[in-house]
C-alpha cells in the first residue's frame, strides 16, 4: 500500500506542484486548499503524512495542529514564509514533526518527507507486544500509546519516539545533540532547542506524578529515571 499524504496548501500552483512532485514518486495525494476543509477531511482520509502550509483560509495551520486527532500516526511537515524562530517553535509546540520555509527546493521536501515516513514506519514495525514501564508511565511501543498513572496521553510522533529512546535505557545519559540525531534523524534542520521543546511538553502530559521520568543531566541533556522494565 501506498503511503497517503495530504497538502493543505491555499496557493493552488504550489499545492499542485507538490502533489504532483509526490504522485510521481509513488503517494497517494489528497490536495485541500482550505484549513477547514482540510480538518474535515483528515478523519475521512486518514493520511500517513501532512504537508501543510501555515497561513490558510478557513482555520490556520497551528489550530488544524491543535485539532488533529491521532497525532501519534500522523506525520507533519509545516510550510511557511515567515522564517523567525518564534513561529518555528510555535509549530514545533504543537507536534509538527518538521519545518520548511518558503521559497523550498523540491528535492528537500521529498528528502524530508521519505525520512519522516521512515522513521515512523521503523518505530511502527516495533513488536505490538513490547511495551516499558517506567515510573508509572507505560509505552506500548508498537501500537504508539502511552499512559501516565493509567490516564492515556494525547502525545505527537516525536513525543512517542522520544519517551521511548530514553525510557528503554533507563539511566543512560543522552545528549541532546544525540537525541536530535536519534529522534529526528540527520537531516533535521532544527537546532537542539527542538529537544528541549519536546522534553518541556511531555513533562506537562506526563504531569506532576510522572514528570521527574525524565531528567535533566545539567551541561549535558537528558535521561530516564532508572528502574524500567521492557515485556515482550
Amino acid at each position: 500500500m501506498h503511503e497517503k499524504v495530504m497538502v493543505i496548501e491555499d496557493e493552488r500552483k504550489i499545492a499542485d506542484a507538490i502533489a504532483y512532485a509526490l504522485k510521481r514518486e509513488g503517494y497517494e495525494v489528497e490536495t485541500v486548499y482550505d484549513g477547514g476543509e482540510a480538518l474535515a477531511r483528515l478523519s475521512i482520509y486518514r493520511p500517513d503524512a501532512i504537508v501543510q502550509d501555515v497561513m490558510l483560509p478557513g482555520m490556520d495551520g497551528y489550530d488544524i495542529l491543535k485539532k488533529l486527532q491521532n497525532k501519534a500516526r500522523i506525520g507533519v511537515i509545516m510550510l511557511t514564509a515567515k522564517e523567525d524562530i518564534v513561529n518555528k517553535v510555535l509549530g514545533l509546540e504543537l507536534g509538527a514533526d518538521d519545518y520548511m520555509s518558503k521559497p523550498f527546493d523540491m528535492r528537500e521536501l521529498l528528502a524530508r518527507l521519505k525520512s519522516l515516513l521512515r522513521r515512523m514506519q521503523a518505530a511502527g514495525d516495533t513488536e505490538d507486544a513490547a511495551e516499558i514501564e517506567l515510573g508509572g508511565v507505560a509505552l506500548h511501543i508498537g501500537k504508539r500509546r502511552a499512559t501516565a498513572g493509567g490516564r492515556p496521553l494525547d502525545l505527537t510522533p516525536k513525543e512517542v519516539d522520544l519517551l521511548a529512546q530514553l525510557a528503554a535505557r533507563p539511566g543512560m545519559v543522552f545528549t541532546r545533540e544525540q537525541l536530535l540525531d536519534l529522534v529526528w534523524g540527520m537531516d533535521f534542520a532544527g537546532g537542539t532547542r527542538t529537544v528541549d521543546i519536546h522534553v518541556q511538553r511531555l513533562r506537562k502530559k506526563l504531569g506532576e506524578d510522572c514528570s521527574d521520568v525524565i531528567q535533566t543531566v545539567h551541561g549535558i541533556g537528558y535521561k530516564a529515571a532508572g528502574g524500567g522494565r521492557i515485556e515482550n
